[in-house]
């Protein structure tokens, strides 16, 4: 156990969304923290994309903090359309399928969008104002992830805790020697912010076509970031279009009522796949976010997964601080108790994807019938909107 007056020591290797949430999580605990990324803060900043945020998140900010700081970059949206072109089947989410307590809150919502930009620019000033956290960026990689540079000022060159939030390419978990199970979608995914009508500013569209799920969402003033599934050799062909012609591709993509009027970036393609680290944790070393799981963004799981690693890594550090958990313990319970969401979540969005991005005669009933009892029966959108906010494994405390 830990002494109440001992220093505990954590290395956070990566300083985007994740790590810097994971540090600032770690200092909430009462830990001293060292965070690094080889990138420069204009690098990190650069990435053109925007991030759909359910409550397990909201909770998470709420409870170190954030939340009322960055809720000016959040955009609200209060209902969510799913909608299947194939079978032009519909069902509406609302603020009433949250639950009678959350949709009572003040400001309720069914989810929020933030682009990257404004979200990780709160996070890395705040890593730089707190008194428990060295922050260092464009250092360079280094080759082990136990002994990061030296860093004299707080004297954390030899860590209780490492924590790898270094992406999908993870230099910590190639150190290390883990391996991962992945699989590459046929699919890759494209990203664009464009100005639509036909769509209150407080709507999420998630439409499900059959070469791929196609996210709308809305980030006020009649803007909206796209999340476009599709063949990689389409995106590539969509990414390469002039405006007039991806406009015109768009219009062809989208439903009737939406009608798209400008494009306000460059389309950027990205391929997708399911990866899932072999284990979570070695000697020291936590396996946080992307670093130990990637799933298809098919309902905006990515980054809330992601997070709910970042919630558990904080209860746990919190037990670590209040004796009540060894710190060479921390690693391996934080392993055991992120597998039951992370397979979960990584089979549902497989599943979504591989059930509805097709034109499978025998599926075209089944889907049908699916989202006919979703539209007409409350408790089941009930259930499904609980999963999505809050992560399958609410569904097994019900």
């Amino acid at each position: 156990m830990v002494p109440s007056n001992s220093v505990l020591r954590a290395q956070v290797n990566g300083a985007g969304p994740t790590g810097a949430l994971a540090a600032l999580a770690l200092a909430d605990a009462g830990w001293q923290v060292s965070i690094s990324d080889p990138l420069p803060a204009a690098s990190l900043l650069e990435r053109n994309r925007a991030y759909a945020f359910t409550h397990s998140s909201q909770r998470l900010l709420a409870q170190l903090g954030l939340w009322e700081e960055l809720q000016g970059a959040m955009v609200p949206f209060r209902s969510l359309q799913l909608l299947d072109l194939a079978i032009d089947q519909q069902v509406p989410f609302g603020l009433v399928d949250l639950g009678r307590q959350l949709a009572a809150a003040p400001g309720a919502a069914v989810g929020w969008v933030a682009q990257h930009r404004p979200l990780l620019g709160v996070l890395l000033e705040r890593l730089a104002a707190h008194p428990a956290i060295s922050l260092e960026l464009g250092v360079g990689a280094t080759a082990d992830p136990a002994h990061p540079p030296d860093r004299s000022a707080a004297d954390l060159s030899v860590a209780d805790l490492i924590v790898a939030a270094d992406g999908p390419h993870s230099p910590s978990r190639e150190a290390l020697g883990i391996g991962v199970l992945q699989r590459p979608y046929r699919q890759s995914c494209l990203t664009a912010l464009v100005q639509l009508r036909g769509s209150a500013d407080d709507q999420a569209w998630e439409l499900l076509r059959p070469e791929g799920p196609f996210a709308v969402l809305p980030l006020g003033a009649g803007q909206f970031q796209l999340v476009w599934s599709a063949p990689a050799q389409r995106c590539r062909q969509l990414e390469s279009l002039g405006d007039a012609a991806f406009l015109d591709a768009l219009s062809g993509a989208l439903p009737d009522q939406l009608q798209p009027d400008a494009l306000l970036d460059d389309p950027r393609a990205f391929p997708v796949s399911l990866l899932l680290a072999r284990r979570l944790h070695r000697g020291r070393t936590v396996l946080v976010g992307e670093s130990g799981h990637r799933c298809h963004p098919v309902g905006g799981q990515g980054l809330n997964l992601c997070w709910r690693d970042v919630a558990q890594l904080h209860r746990l550090a919190r037990r670590v601080r209040a004796g009540r958990l060894a710190v060479e313990r921390l690693p391996a319970a934080y392993g055991l108790r992120r597998w039951p969401d992370l397979l979960l979540t990584l089979l549902a969005t497989d599943l979504l994807v591989r059930v509805f991005s097709n034109r499978a005669p025998l599926l075209l009933p089944l889907r049908r019938f699916a989202l006919l009892l979703l539209a007409h029966l409350a408790p089941l959108r009930q259930l499904s909107l609980a999963a999505m906010t809050h992560g399958p494994c609410q569904l097994l405390r019900r």
